[in-house]
């Protein structure tokens, strides 16, 4: 019992009297606590400035935010950490003190010790591009290893980003990309997709596609998305055949790209648009081979492409086609369709195919009706055309000015001068205000006939509509009138309405 007192007496002198040496995670706990309270004296102080001009009256070396973080971790006695750093770069970048940001940077090169974190960089890189400040984004990326950081492809995808937003900038791309090969920052396929987007963006496809030719020579592998970029670029440029297209189609497919409906789509459109019809039908045969269900946007243009080219047998081959593959046509399809039975003088199995359209489902549109209305006033047949207006106007479809244009035209044409007149103030009755080509024609065509009274009244109301005319009109009237003192006085109104409609006010 004795010597069971005596080693209690002993432990209980140790522990009051023996001074532990602390264990590491203690101290830095410690150390974070002080740091913690320490940053939040920071937050403190940096909301107080914003609601006061005491950071205006600073001195410039020594912006205020950054006296205060000086002061909340002397005060503590701990060092500043890249937090606090970051927190008063994104204060200043967030109040537009961009000015107060170099101090702040020298302080944190020279006097601090530890390593800044490149997200924090990279960030104000950011920020000096939303500023436009460009030039000082390069000096900082330049400036990385300064701050104890080093530079990686974040940094230099950053920065890429910044200079890719303007023409100015891409210029300064080929000395960036020297200069981070000598601090040992590789360009990787993230870089090369930042200046192939860019690039593709301000039209220089030709010199994107010389950056994927070097991606590809470094070793990267074939990018699909970066692919179809090119791809849908190069398919909207004005300058370029469809040779070249099919061309670099074949090298990516020899580099192993898999083209998809997107790709194939914007290849035929691009050769449709060249009038290349049987180069259109040759991809979408392709699509078929690589086990791609062609759309019916698809079958629509190379469709349209053929029509184009008068090729109406071939057309028929692919409606035909496009049904047995199970897909529907819609009414761009039938448009396609019944245009091509328009332009073989066919119109009668145009109607027909309209008639056909809505019991399946599928209203015609008012383009369907203009093809159709075009038709019967150039094979002369102006009864069924007025019909069809008719029913237009039972199905509750209005005419457009597109659609009064064509009934105009056809009338004209058709030596039916008066209907075309009335017609035409029906047109302007509606609010509608047809081009000054039609005004031209009527009036022209009135004189002809003697009637200057009513080309004078039809001249008036074109005046009106701001809508000038043109020198065939003058012409005609002074020509097909008995030149006396009311006619002169009319022209001479209607002149004076014209000078004062056209004229800029003084």
């Amino acid at each position: 019992m004795v010597r069971s007192s005596s080693l209690r007496t002993a432990r209980h002198f140790l522990r009051k009297h023996r001074k532990w040496p602390h264990l590491p995670f203690n101290i830095k706990w410690q150390l974070t606590s002080k740091q913690q309270e320490a940053f939040q004296n920071l937050k403190e102080a940096a909301r107080a400035s914003s609601s006061s001009l005491q950071h205006r009256q600073e001195t410039p070396n020594k912006p205020y935010l950054l006296s205060s973080l000086i002061h909340s971790f002397s005060i503590y006695d701990c060092e500043p950490t890249p937090r606090a750093y970051h927190f008063i770069l994104k204060t200043l970048s967030k109040t537009s003190q961009l000015h107060q940001i170099p101090p702040v940077l020298d302080h944190l090169e020279k006097v601090e010790k530890f390593d800044t974190p490149e997200f924090i960089l990279a960030h104000l890189i950011e920020v000096y591009g939303n500023a436009n400040e460009i030039q000082k984004a390069v000096e900082l990326f330049y400036r990385l290893p300064k701050f104890r950081c080093v530079p990686s492809v974040y940094s230099l995808n950053t920065l890429l980003s910044v200079l890719c937003r303007t023409s100015e900038g891409l210029k300064m791309v080929p000395e960036i990309l020297l200069k981070s090969r000598a601090v040992n920052v590789r360009v990787e396929e993230s870089s090369f997709r930042l200046l192939i987007s860019a690039l593709c963006r301000i039209k220089k496809v030709g010199f994107a596609v010389e950056i994927f030719k070097c991606m590809i020579n470094d070793g990267f592998n074939v990018d699909t998305d970066i692919c179809s970029m090119l791809l849908s670029s190069l398919c909207e440029q004005a300058d370029i055949c469809g040779v070249e297209v099919m061309r670099f189609l074949g090298e990516l497919r020899k580099l192993g790209f898999c083209p998809g409906m997107v790709d194939y789509t914007n290849v035929i459109r691009f050769l449709v648009r060249e009038g290349k019809g049987a180069d259109a039908l040759g991809v979408l045969n392709q699509m078929k081979s690589d086990g791609i269900k062609p759309d019916i946007v698809c079958y629509n243009m190379v469709l349209n492409g053929f029509i184009a080219s008068g090729f109406y047998s071939k057309a028929d081959e692919l409606f035909d086609e496009l049904l047995v593959f199970g897909l529907v046509p819609d009414v761009y399809t039938y448009n396609v369709y019944i245009d091509a039975l328009c332009k073989q003088n066919n119109v009668e199995e145009g109607i027909k195919m309209a008639a056909s359209m809505e019991e399946l489902g599928c209203k015609p549109n008012l383009n369907t009706y203009n093809m159709l209305l075009e038709a019967l006033y150039n094979s002369g047949e102006l009864s069924k055309a007025r019909d069809l207006v008719r029913e237009m106007s039972s199905k509750g479809i209005g005419l457009s000015m597109q659609t009064y244009k064509v009934m105009i035209d056809g009338l004209i044409n058709s030596g039916k001068l008066i209907e075309a007149c009335a017609l035409l103030e029906e047109e302007l009755d509606k609010g509608l205000c047809p081009q000054s080509l039609t005004f031209d024609e009527i009036i022209c065509g009135l004189c002809e006939l003697g009637l200057i009274c009513k080309a004078l009244e039809l001249l008036e109301k074109m005046v009106n509509k701001n809508v000038s005319p043109g020198v065939r009109v003058w012409e005609a009237l002074l020509l097909g009138s008995q030149i006396n003192i009311s006619f002169i006085e009319d022209i001479g109104l209607v002149d004076s309405k014209l000078n004062s409609s056209t004229l800029p006010e003084p």
